[in-house]
């Protein structure tokens, strides 16, 4: 009795784990396919800025030296670096790690110690 429902729980924990793998692959091809679309659409979206950029540096060149024009352009897109990168330091600079995993990762050598009184 007890080699029948080993046997069965053997082959039973066997189909779960391709099961999951199956799962995985088909989900990890749509990941990857929803982010080559991403990809695509930042790319797309790079060369929109970048249209939009000498259109209006084409449109401040009708009233001032085209060389000024692309400079005012240069800094706005330097401003706008600038706080991003603030933002993205801000955000980085919240970031607390794995308290909690840590926390009990550096339980595991108490617990597996007999001779310790478990915390």
């Amino acid at each position: 009795m007890f080699g029948s429902f080993s046997e069965n729980l053997s082959t039973l924990v066997r189909q779960e784990i391709q099961l999951a793998k199956a799962e995985a692959t088909v989900e990890v091809k749509k990941a990857g396919t929803g982010a080559g679309m991403f990809a695509g659409a930042a790319w797309a979206a790079f060369f929109v800025l970048l249209f939009l950029s000498t259109a209006l540096m084409w449109a401040l060149g009708s009233v001032m030296h085209l060389g000024w024009a692309a400079l005012i352009v240069a800094v706005l897109w330097g401003v706008a670096a600038a706080v991003l990168a603030l933002m993205g330091k801000k955000n980085f600079e919240r970031i607390k790690g794995l308290p909690q995993t840590q926390q009990t990762v550096q339980e595991i050598p108490a617990t597996l110690n007999p001779d310790k009184e478990t915390p």
